[in-house]
C-alpha cells in the first residue's frame, strides 16, 4: 500500500460516505475506487466513440454522420435522465 494518497472533502461528505459504504458492507476507499474505476474520462468517451466509429464503418461501410450522431447522443442523455426517448 505504498501508492496512496488522501483526499479532503467536507464532513458531510465524509459522513455520506461513511453511510453508503456502512450499507454496502464496503469502506469508502473501496467506494470511492469503484466510482472512480466506473467513470469514463472525456478520453476515455472520446476513445469509445472512435471504436463505434470504426465498427460501423466495418459492418455497415459508412460512418453517421454529425447530424445523426448529435441526434443519437441527444437520445441517450434523455433515457440516462429518465426521460420519454420519444420526447424531442
Amino acid at each position: 500500500m505504498a501508492d496512496e494518497t488522501s483526499i479532503k472533502v467536507s464532513s458531510a461528505t465524509r459522513d455520506r460516505l461513511a453511510a453508503l459504504a456502512s450499507e454496502q458492507g464496503t469502506t469508502i476507499r473501496q467506494l470511492v475506487e469503484e466510482l472512480a474505476a466506473g467513470r469514463p474520462t472525456e478520453a476515455e468517451y472520446a476513445e469509445r466513440a472512435e471504436q463505434a466509429r470504426a465498427e460501423l464503418a466495418s459492418v455497415l461501410g459508412t460512418v453517421p454522420s454529425e447530424q445523426a450522431e448529435a441526434k443519437a447522443r441527444g437520445l441517450l442523455q434523455r433515457l440516462g435522465a429518465g426521460q420519454d426517448p420519444a420526447a424531442a
